[in-house]
């Protein structure tokens, strides 16, 4: 075996390489009972770093 094939990456830096490039999660959820639907979500989220370059949306807190 060569060493890229050895290669481990820790959960540190899979989550580092995830946030640098940003990911976005989207899913759908139903709760149902006798092809009746109770309770729908929808998730739709995008994670991602924030440095000093991207501003907050919410601006400045003193």
């Amino acid at each position: 075996m060569t060493v890229v094939e050895r290669r481990e990456i820790a959960l540190v830096d899979l989550l580092d390489r995830l946030l640098a490039g940003g990911v976005v999660i989207t899913g759908d959820l139903t709760l149902r009972i006798a092809d009746v639907d109770l309770v729908r979500i929808d998730l739709n989220a995008l994670i991602s770093s924030v440095n000093e370059q991207v501003p907050a949306p919410w601006g400045e807190l003193e």
